[in-house]
């Protein structure tokens, strides 16, 4: 762990321990993938960190000093990143690497290699996106708790079954707050970002392309729901497409949801703790719009619902050319 996680943690438990509530700590870093994971885990999971690491200290001993409007400016965020949470843990135990920062899975070799055809490394960045929406959550209601403030908790929720294929985490199945075996996903962002000439803000009225239509239309699964999902190969890249295409769908809405929160802040400390957290979640969903890009063209159906999914080739028309390429 670096000195730096060590304080802010530190800190996080002290505050706590003085409220009389208790948190459970940030997983702790490992030694393993040091070199590929430095992009996901120095410039994103630390981010929120180098700027808000010594706040917890400093507000502990002022029960209360949050305004009503400021700690709904970060409960409503913390809500948020637990249900990013769900989803990314969920695909992490099915495609992600399991060690003591996100345990619980065991992975789906057959699965883990199909999202590999997007990047070689998709493993270690679903494991470090993971453990970065945790740690948001974690960091966000802690310091509501140490600010005499409710945090946000969404247990009650926990209701839905999720994959039951071998490799999930067997106690969580039934408990899942959210749902990637019945996906409508909008990819229209694939466009909204490389449009030269349509401004969302100068016209938010036109209607972007979306790059998957299919995905648009009807319900689609990213993970195996079942073993039985595992004995068709087009299937299961088509789930692992779906997927690629489902992470930046997830990321793209902290681009907007922390700098507009920000702009509504009263206190200077909650301002610094949005406008921190916010970057890491624009560099989230530009890591996965390149990830996305390399899904490979083909058509599956779903042997299940018979929905049928075609990801197009996005070097080809309409798309491709300077404006459109993948990244």
């Amino acid at each position: 762990m670096t000195t730096l996680k060590k304080r802010q943690f530190s800190a996080l438990r002290n505050s706590h321990s003085n409220s009389g509530q208790k948190v459970k700590p940030s997983h702790r870093f490992s030694n393993s993938f040091i070199s590929r994971r430095g992009f996901l885990r120095r410039g994103v999971a630390v981010g929120a960190g180098v700027a808000v690491g010594g706040l917890l200290v400093n507000k502990a001993s002022a029960a209360g000093g949050l305004t009503v409007g400021d700690a709904a400016l970060l409960r409503f965020p913390a809500a948020l990143e637990i249900l990013e949470a769900d989803f990314w843990i969920q695909y992490n135990e099915l495609a992600g690497v399991q060690d003591g920062e996100v345990s619980g899975g065991s992975g789906i070799p057959v699965y883990t290699k199909a999202l590999e055809q997007l990047d070689s490394d998709m493993a270690v960045y679903v494991h470090d996106n993971t453990d970065d929406e945790i740690t948001h959550h974690q960091f966000l209601n802690a310091y509501l708790v140490a600010n005499g403030a409710e945090p946000a908790n969404l247990d009650n929720f926990r209701t839905l079954m999720g994959s039951t294929a071998t490799g999930v985490n067997r106690d969580l199945i039934g408990k899942r707050l959210t749902n990637l075996t019945k996906l409508t996903l909008d990819t229209s962002w694939w466009t909204r970002y490389r449009d030269d000439s349509h401004n969302p803000d100068l016209n938010p009225d036109f209607v972007f392309p979306q790059a998957v239509p299919t995905l648009a239309v009807g319900q689609h699964t990213a993970i195996p729901r079942t073993d039985a999902d595992l004995k068709h190969k087009d299937f299961i890249q088509a789930m692992a497409n779906t997927a690629g295409f489902h992470f930046p769908t997830i990321e793209q809405g902290g681009n907007s949801l922390y700098p507009s929160l920000a702009q509504r802040a009263t206190s200077a400390e909650v301002l610094r703790i949005l406008i921190s957290i916010g970057p890491t979640e624009t560099m989230h969903f530009q890591t996965w719009s390149d990830k996305a890009g390399n899904a490979p063209p083909l058509t599956a159906v779903d042997p299940v619902t018979g929905v049928s999914v075609t990801f197009p080739d996005l070097n080809s028309p309409p798309f491709g050319g300077e404006s459109y390429q993948p990244i």
